[in-house]
């Protein structure tokens, strides 16, 4: 299978103290759906999460921590 990446996109707001996390790029209408008083799931195309709200981010989130951010790919290994 070929994937094609898209960078995932992680935004912080001093101002409304907003921690937003985009795993999908495209422009599309989403659904908000409130998980906690702290977060909210933005669902896309077939119900696909597209993004991740944290509202009052520094209450919840170690934000010293945050940035930069760590990757890892982990690819399958053959049984």
């Amino acid at each position: 299978a070929i994937y094609q990446r898209a960078a995932m996109k992680i935004t912080y707001d001093t101002d409304t103290d907003l921690l937003y996390v985009r795993f999908d790029p495209a422009p599309q209408p989403v659904t908000n759906v409130t998980l906690t008083d702290h977060i909210v799931l933005d669902l896309g195309v077939d119900d696909k999460i597209v993004g991740l709200e944290i509202l009052d981010a520094s209450e919840v989130v170690n934000l010293a921590t945050l940035l930069p951010v760590e990757t890892e790919q982990i690819t399958a290994r053959a049984a």
